[in-house]
């Protein structure tokens, strides 16, 4: 009886209802064994797809239907693994089996069910959290095809925060993607660019068609303010999951770069501390040590200490947002090395150890109207994207003159940067 209550726990494990179909229920044995093969042939045909064509993985993935009906499959087959458990106990008889035994059968058979079913349970809970994510963070608008065989997503950061009234960009980029190859380029534009000039297709051409000239110092971070004051330039922009800052940002930055900007992604950067925290942190090599604190303070709150640091969520922003005794080109530079650590921390173990803390400070931090139905081309473009290094364009000076820019020498110069990375690709 020993020997037998070790055999149909283990064949339990191996092959959940088999254990039935020797000893007890010939009918419950009979579902949970189908049901085990079905899983073991969805699970291998998915990873063959993977291998071969992922692309409708990705769709499964990024899918609330989808999502959805794998959730409960999995829940389902968690529950049902559960059952079979329950009863290969009852059939092991472990009252009948040899004394000193007992415990170690009744532990493996606890084990093995948190162990199996734990796993699918886990599963079961990333798919509703992912589907969860997906809802309430991505739009649902039209699909675009890149221009000139490139996906452009304005990055916005914005600076709202306790100490702060209302919200304005703080941090201006475009994301350039190769839709082929994956090779991506950054394109930093300083909050404080002059005289952004707009397309004759934008609200703002009416406006100020020789560029932004509001009589003043008029930087580019303005608009976001001015296109809130002004919604009627862009009635359409709330239904399209934007806003009318937002649009007069993107008109801004489209006339800058020469690039059309298919989407957008403002990131809270109060809000993204929570996401670093739900990374574990990120690491920064500080090229020297430099003061930290508001640019108002005449004493620096800290200091960030030359070499590898690793920077909680805290300590990451004030790397990122800081102006103490230094410039926005310091800033921009400080930016980009967070949003590349970030990027970096991405990775697959670690997103899935730490999966639900990584959704739900997303959710909260990121707002954005890329639409669900594009984000299996996005993840393919992604991966793909991992593999090649960043290509990086600052446009500050001495490189460029941000308050008479020569936007003819910009547009050339942001062309040859992107044509530079895909043949570094």
């Amino acid at each position: 009886m020993t020997k037998r209550a070790w055999w149909l726990v283990g064949l339990n494990f191996l092959i959940p209802g088999s254990a039935q179909l020797l000893a007890g229920s010939r009918t419950l044995g009979r579902f949970g064994v189908r049901a085990t093969f079905s899983l073991w042939t969805a699970v291998a045909v998915g990873v063959v797809v993977f291998l071969l064509w992922p692309t409708p993985i990705y769709w499964v993935a990024t899918n609330v239907i989808a999502l959805t009906l794998l959730q409960v499959v999995l829940a389902a087959y968690a529950v049902l693994w559960v059952v079979l458990t329950i009863d290969t106990l009852r059939l092991v008889r472990i009252v009948r089996a040899w004394p000193k035994a007992r415990p170690a059968i009744a532990a493996l058979s606890v084990g093995l069910l948190v162990l199996s079913a734990g796993v699918v349970g886990y599963g079961s809970m990333v798919a509703g959290v992912t589907r969860d994510t997906v809802s309430s963070m991505f739009a649902d608008g039209n699909y675009q095809d890149p221009v000139d065989g490139r996906y452009n997503i304005l990055l916005l950061g914005g600076d709202a925060g306790p100490d702060r009234t209302g919200m304005r960009p703080d941090s201006l980029s475009v994301v350039s993607i190769d839709a082929d190859t994956g090779a991506t380029t950054m394109i930093g534009v300083p909050r404080n660019f002059e005289r952004a000039q707009f397309s004759e297709g934008s609200p703002l051409w009416g406006e100020f068609p020789d560029g932004y000239d509001c009589g003043d110092l008029c930087l580019v971070s303005y608009l976001y303010t001015y296109g809130i004051e002004h919604p009627e330039l862009y009635p359409e922009a709330e239904a399209n999951g934007s806003n009318p800052g937002i649009e007069a940002t993107r008109d801004a930055v489209s006339g800058i770069t020469g690039l059309t900007l298919q989407y957008y992604v403002l990131v809270d950067m109060q809000g993204f501390a929570d996401l670093i925290d739900s990374l574990g942190g990120i690491d920064i090599d500080v090229a020297e040590r430099f003061p930290y604190g508001p640019i108002t303070s005449t004493e620096p709150y800290g200091y960030f200490e030359a070499g590898v640091q690793r920077m909680d969520g805290a300590a990451a922003l004030w790397y990122a947002r800081s102006r103490f005794e230094a410039s926005d080109y310091d800033r921009m530079e400080r930016q980009r090395q967070v949003q590349e650590a970030m990027l970096a921390q991405f990775e697959p173990r670690n997103v899935l150890s730490k999966f639900q803390g990584i959704a739900a400070a997303g959710s909260q931090v990121v707002s954005t109207d890329v639409p669900s139905g594009i984000l299996p081309r996005f993840v393919d473009m992604g991966t793909k994207a991992r593999t090649q290094p960043i290509t990086t364009l600052e446009l500050v000076p001495d490189l460029v003159n941000t308050n008479e820019p020569d936007y003819e020498y910009i547009h050339a110069l942001v062309q040859q940067t992107l044509a530079a990375a895909v043949a570094a690709g």
